[in-house]
């Protein structure tokens, strides 16, 4: 199973490779992540090239199984989120 990094540790390797206070890049990460979701709820694609892209995607309503009854249910519409890894970040881990 792979190593999680959690985002304590992602701040203190940053700031620690940055001579940034830990502060200071946990602000940047919460600005950070304040845009790219105001963004994509606004419909913007967010992307930084080469490492990934960030999108709003739409799923029409359709109808569905009930698994238990086998009775169809209507599933309303809904929006998600899609990201995508960029070649710098698929190239890195190879």
């Amino acid at each position: 199973m792979a190593e999680t990094l959690n985002r304590t540790e992602l701040v203190a390797a940053v700031a620690s490779e940055t001579n940034q206070s830990q502060a200071t890049i946990n602000g940047v990460l919460d600005a950070l992540f304040s845009t790219v979701a105001k963004s994509v709820a606004g419909g913007t694609k967010v992307t930084i090239p080469g490492w990934l892209a960030v999108e709003q995607t739409s799923r029409a309503a359709r109808t569905g199984r009930n698994p238990q009854t086998g009775e169809p249910i209507e599933i309303a519409a809904s929006k998600s989120v899609k990201i995508s890894a960029g070649s710098k970040l698929k190239a890195a881990v190879k």
